[in-house]
């Protein structure tokens, strides 16, 4: 299993959620990045299509992302955040 990581696009994304709500997106995005590692074992050798736009929520938390497969990661380009 490849070190997969998940980062946010754009960065000011995480700007203005709660703490608790980053955490919370953190672990999710962290989940989905090691699953992913699990699903894409080529990796950065991968030459199918990416799975595309996807969304995810565990909760009060709702990610959309994307799997950069051939960059072993995880793009969150979108959150909500159900308090």
């Amino acid at each position: 299993m490849a070190d997969w990581r998940w980062e946010y696009d754009p960065d000011s994304l995480l700007d203005g959620l709660a703490p608790e709500a980053v955490a919370e997106v953190g672990r999710l995005a962290q989940e989905i990045a090691v699953r992913d590692s699990m699903v894409f074992l080529d990796g950065a050798s991968y030459t199918g299509s990416g799975p595309g736009l996807r969304t995810e929520s565990q909760g009060l938390v709702m990610i959309t992302y994307l799997t950069d497969v051939r960059g072993e990661r995880i793009v969150v380009v979108q959150v909500s955040w159900f308090s």
